[in-house]
């Protein structure tokens, strides 16, 4: 059964209700048996959970050192490109914000590379907007054949590709597709993208499974924290990842948990996550699958960052910029998003290394592949 079938079969309101029904006793077991289902997971981000969090958080810690050890990977974002042909309420780079657009020429981009490769970073991840007529395969090609040279791994966030496109940038050192579902709640989700290629919703939600046919070596996914319920949301994401583990088992996968920051367009959040709830949210997945990556970006505060590189997180980036060109063409460039951390990589690593871990900037897992 394809993962959007499976999706259908569930409806929000109750699978949310089942979330908030659950008891402590639900908690407990889910804590404390050797295998753990969906339902499980639903308690460990329930409401009653909340009373658990130090217990969870022990055991997040021990899972994650007994898969992981003691390691944070370090990466950095690279925006190439702010032109985007849809409307998103949440973002700096939407349509209808009337904001300089610019994409990033091969001689940019290379110093663009040179600024990040003096930072130590072994790890870049490209990002764009989504416009099709500009940042396009063809364009990504180019710009993965400048980058690749310089890099043990690069990762994309643009626009959902067909099947036969991935298969195209693979071969060119493509390593990893970080690709969120924003929402899975249908309705919000049109509201949110009234415009463009990502307001079709099954599109973006299938493009997991081409990314899993094409053979991608990982896979990042995750929703846009503060759209909707967050908790109902990361029962889809899990049920999704559980379905991609499945299916496409070669694959390697990570979750990251952004919450919707400020930008030019000043959206305010539908639903509010605390700090404690987005702790328990991370010590909830650690704790339903060992395996999975969790990945913490600069949007979150100092505070938080350091204290969660002990729970369950396994890479961080660090002196990251938003916007195209940011890092030594164009600085004051728009961003998509406030960032929040705005140490750099060099404090981040001493922080890390403070807290009884070891950073690391390459992914030694790919010399394998």
């Amino acid at each position: 059964m394809s993962f959007r079938a499976q999706f259908e079969l569930h409806d929000w309101n109750e699978v949310k209700q089942s979330i908030y029904s659950k008891t402590s006793a639900d908690v407990e077991t889910a804590l404390h048996v050797s295998k753990r289902t969906l339902e499980d997971f639903k308690a460990l981000i329930s409401p009653a959970a909340s009373r658990y969090l130090e217990p969870m958080a022990r055991l997040s810690r021990e899972l994650t050192q007994k898969r992981f050890g003691k390691t944070i990977q370090m990466y950095i974002p690279l925006y190439l490109s702010n032109e985007c042909t849809n409307i998103c309420t949440y973002c700096g780079f939407s349509l209808d914000n009337k904001v300089r657009r610019r994409t990033l020429n091969a001689d940019e981009i290379l110093k663009e590379v040179e600024v990040i490769k003096s930072l130590g970073y072994e790890h870049v991840l490209l990002v764009t907007g989504e416009a099709n007529q500009t940042v396009h395969v063809d364009y990504f090609k180019k710009a993965l054949d400048l980058i690749r040279p310089h890099f043990a791994q690069v990762s994309m966030e643009v626009q959902p590709l067909n099947q036969d496109e991935y298969e195209q940038l693979i071969p060119l050192g493509l390593h990893s597709v970080l690709i969120y579902q924003e929402t899975y709640h249908q309705e919000d989700y049109r509201k949110h993208h009234p415009k463009g290629k990502k307001s079709n919703f099954n599109y973006r939600l299938e493009t997991p499974d081409r990314l899993g046919r094409a053979g991608i070596y990982k896979m990042g996914l995750g929703v846009l924290i503060g759209l909707e319920d967050w908790r109902t949301d990361s029962f889809f994401t899990a049920l999704h990842l559980n379905y991609l583990e499945r299916t496409y088992w070669q694959t390697r996968y990570s979750l990251s948990f952004p919450r919707l920051r400020p930008f030019s367009g000043g959206l305010e959040p539908k639903v509010e996550m605390t700090d404690k709830e987005l702790v328990q949210l991370i010590c909830a997945y650690r704790i339903m699958n060992e395996e999975v990556e969790i990945s913490l970006s600069t949007r979150e505060s100092e505070k938080f960052r350091n204290h969660c590189i002990q729970l369950g997180v396994t890479s961080i980036s660090a002196g990251s910029k938003t916007n195209p060109g940011g890092y030594a063409v164009e600085p004051d460039s728009l961003e998509q998003f406030e960032i929040s951390d705005e140490r750099s990589p060099a404090q981040i690593a001493e922080m890390i290394r403070m807290g009884g871990y070891e950073p690391v900037w390459k992914d030694w897992d790919n010399v394998f592949v």
